[in-house]
């Protein structure tokens, strides 16, 4: 069952096109992971998936909220705090790659520090 739609696991809003989180806009092998936003408590893989869907401005997850589970593995269904997701290049679960040019994009989900 995909995981977007699997009961046990959080739903994944936005223009999927798969069962590992992959979107319209990153849909390469290793975009495998979907983002908790913190303004609306839902899961998107993207940060333009959530603007096309929402009706509000996202708001970052702070430096404080890094033990935070708001990271979806599309590999495996685990939610992972944003502090083990920002240091692994891998799913500590099931080890499939994540994109590493997602680091590009922190400052869309996250506050910098």
């Amino acid at each position: 069952m995909p995981i977007s739609q699997n009961p046990g696991l959080p739903r994944v809003w936005g223009h999927t096109v798969d069962d590992m989180t992959r979107c319209v806009h990153y849909h390469q092998p290793e975009d495998v992971i979907a983002i908790r936003f913190k303004c609306c408590d839902r899961y998107y893989p993207c940060h333009l998936c959530h603007a096309e869907a929402e009706d509000h401005e996202a708001h970052q997850w702070s430096v404080d909220e890094r033990e935070t589970p708001a990271i979806l593995c599309g590999g495996c269904g685990s939610e992972l705090p944003i502090k083990e997701y920002m240091a692994a290049s891998r799913c500590p679960r099931c080890a499939i790659m994540f994109n590493e040019r997602c680091a590009l994009h922190y400052d869309l989900y996250f506050e910098v520090d």
